[in-house]
């Protein structure tokens, strides 16, 4: 499985929207973070996590990765998750995982980059020498977009706000809501037969 992960904002939904919208009112908006992972085979959502506006996108990837079911051949995920914590949660359960993880622009190779290099050592190598866009292609960090759509199949079907109250609902919200969408996939999903 090819795992995509990201990351969106879901606006919290109650009784005082209609005070807004009917008076107009300008208040803060409260809102969550879905942390979502989808099998870039399938289009299947594997994965999801609600957390609040505040928690590190990084700090959820064990989180995802224990959801997973079976082997995991790489793992995508855009700049946020350049850190240390990442690699280390990812290797730590599936050690033969390869990371795609693009690094920040300010990185720097490891101490031993020249003797034992990394997974990122080697990104950086290859951005150095070939450039950025060379890398995407190469890594398959473009097949990221993918989760993207999912993300807009999410908001446009579900919508892109949350109706329960309480967090623990609101996390069943959201797990029902994958559910959903995974069923309408295979659903909708065409079988190809090859004519003799």
């Amino acid at each position: 499985m090819h795992l995509l992960v990201d990351i969106t904002g879901l606006k919290l939904c109650g009784s005082g929207e209609w005070l807004l919208e009917k008076h107009g009112t300008k208040t803060r908006r409260s809102w969550r973070k879905l942390h979502i992972a989808v099998d870039a085979d399938t289009g299947q959502i594997a994965a999801a996590a609600l957390t609040t506006s505040d928690v590190d996108d990084a700090s959820q990837v064990g989180a995802l990765l224990d959801q997973v079911d079976g082997p995991i051949a790489s793992f995508t995920a855009d700049g946020a998750y350049d850190q240390d914590g990442v690699y280390g949660e990812v290797a730590a359960r599936h050690p033969e995982v390869s990371v795609i993880v693009p690094p920040r622009s300010s990185a720097v190779p490891s101490d031993t980059a020249q003797t034992t290099p990394t997974m990122r050592d080697r990104h950086l190598q290859i951005m150095t020498e070939r450039g950025r866009m060379t890398w995407q292609k190469a890594s398959g960090y473009n097949w990221r977009a993918l989760v993207k759509a999912d993300i807009s199949r999410f908001k446009q079907v579900i919508g892109d706000g949350l109706r329960s109250r309480s967090d623990g609902r609101r996390a069943t919200e959201v797990a029902i809501a994958a559910n959903v969408l995974n069923q309408m996939l295979e659903l909708g999903r065409p079988e190809y037969v090859g004519l003799p």
